[in-house]
């Protein structure tokens, strides 16, 4: 194994600031979090290794968690992976859309506070599916509302998850001339993978991303990502305004807005500042 450790490994060995009243269910819980942050089953000895625990007791807890449906063992490969209890967890959460109750109220004084519609997104294949829409007093209806999915190459929402996300993972998403779609005929649209890799890159320095007239024409947007303990992108914050009323000079203020909302959003999901 590499002398260099991963960062989400680094994070799960770090020591607690005051030693656990129950370091079995602490143990049993970074056991968990580390299968989850990793692509593919480990071995004990690598669990055991990873986070710094004897081995029996990684097997005692990994024995418990098997039991339980929270670990499967792969005989052949001798290996530990998520088992079907972890699974249902993630079902769970989703069930009970902790994103949009968590993220509505932050939308809602966002939108308050500067008078445009606010959306929260999440990336769903290469669409971005929005989950919540907060719509400004006088403001026109837009076409992001509840459920309704467009390709996240188009929105800033979609944008700033694409920016977040490794650049082997957005590959994957885009293969191919033909995974890229257009609503309207703009100047400088992202119609193939090189464009949107170097936009993506502009997205990265900036630290947010934005959207012309290419989901609807005359309308701008600004959006930032909502990120997980790992740095992973799980949602977007965005704002949507006509672009004749908000000044080129005014969209970095508004953007970093947008990103005090997404930072405090993700900041709620895992219950850790934001680094």
């Amino acid at each position: 194994m590499s002398t260099a450790l991963s960062t989400e490994t680094q994070a799960l060995r770090m020591p607690a600031k005051a030693p656990s009243k129950v370091p079995a269910a602490e143990n049993t819980l970074r056991i968990l979090k580390l299968l989850a942050s990793r692509r593919g089953p480990m071995a004990a000895s690598q669990i055991a290794s990873s986070l710094d625990l004897p081995r029996s007791s990684v097997y005692h807890l990994l024995g418990v968690m098997e039991a339980n449906g929270f670990v499967l063992h792969l005989h052949e490969e001798q290996r530990y992976g998520l088992g079907i209890s972890a699974f249902e967890l993630s079902s769970a959460y989703s069930r009970q859309e902790p994103l949009s109750r968590l993220g509505r109220p932050l939308l809602a004084s966002l939108v308050d506070a500067i008078g445009e519609s606010a959306h929260l997104a999440v990336l769903h294949g290469r669409d971005v599916l929005y989950i919540v829409e907060e719509r400004a007093k006088n403001r026109p209806s837009l076409v992001t509302d509840v459920g309704v999915r467009l390709p996240s190459h188009l929105t800033a929402s979609g944008r700033a998850i694409l920016a977040a996300l490794p650049k082997s993972q957005v590959r994957v998403l885009y293969p191919n001339a033909e995974a890229f779609t257009a609503r309207h005929e703009v100047e400088g649209a992202i119609m193939k993978y090189s464009a949107l890799s170097s936009h993506l890159d502009q997205v990265r320095q900036r630290g947010y991303a934005t959207e012309h007239g290419e989901v609807t024409p005359g309308f701008g947007s600004i959006a930032a990502a909502v990120t997980d303990h790992l740095g992973w992108p799980t949602a977007a914050v965005a704002v949507t305004f006509l672009e004749d009323k908000l000044p080129a000079d005014q969209w970095p203020v508004l953007a970093a807005r947008v990103q005090k909302v997404a930072d405090e959003l993700s900041v709620r999901i895992h219950g850790r500042p934001v680094k």
